[in-house]
């Protein structure tokens, strides 16, 4: 299992072997808590949680702050669990610490983050549409979205529009996940992960970092 819970610190931007200056983001990635391993036997699947960044335990109710206490650590303000195969030997036990080390010789990582929210946007904005003509024939209606037609309606099913249909809404503000980024470099002492290019969120957003299932890089 290679995988941790961090935030984005930000972007900067760094010299390469071949001296082009390419655009980095810098994660703050662990040290993270093993706070529960959940197996077949006493919770019907296989799976590890961990968590990340000290929380006040006046601020988590009593259950946070007895299943932290049970992995002799204070609650947690990000928590995440995996599943696991059926059969699979864990080299962490409760209340292990893992920090960005485990990343020592892995080429890419895939980054798991929350996108930015932006508000109400229409649908141009939103899904990338045309709009109509911007010259003759068109009174007020440049960047409407088009006859719903059918969609309108789901017969049978209610008077609510149809699902997936693509109309103005609340955009962002979504999990996304960015894959192959480059693992420029690992700063064991901060705990920091330097990775080529931009992850979704603003910095100070959580997300999770794992070891690439594709090299793309």
């Amino acid at each position: 299992m290679t995988m941790l819970l961090g935030k984005k610190v930000g972007m900067t931007q760094v010299y390469d072997e071949a001296g082009r200056l390419i655009p980095v983001t810098v994660i703050q990635a662990g040290p993270c808590t093993v706070t529960q391993i959940k197996t077949s036997e006493s919770d019907g699947y296989n799976a590890v949680q961990l968590g990340f960044e000290d929380v006040k335990t006046s601020r988590r109710r009593e259950p946070e702050v007895g299943h932290a206490r049970k992995a002799k650590t204070d609650p947690k303000r990000f928590v995440r669990e995996w599943r696991l195969p059926a059969k699979v030997e864990l080299p962490y036990k409760l209340g292990d610490s893992i920090k960005v080390s485990v990343f020592t010789g892995i080429e890419a990582v895939d980054v798991v983050g929350t996108s930015k929210g932006k508000g109400f946007a229409g649908p141009m904005k939103r899904h990338g549409f045309k709009g109509f003509p911007a010259s003759h024939g068109t009174e007020r209606k440049h960047r409407a979205p088009g006859s719903i037609s059918s969609h309108a309606m789901n017969a049978g099913m209610g008077g609510g529009c149809k699902k997936g249909k693509r109309m103005g809404g609340h955009m962002g503000d979504v999990r996304v996940t960015s894959k192959n980024h480059k693992l420029v470099a690992i700063d064991e002492e901060n705990n920091l992960l330097v990775v080529k290019g931009a992850i979704p969120g603003p910095a100070g957003g959580y997300c999770i970092v794992k070891k690439a299932k594709s090299l793309g890089v």
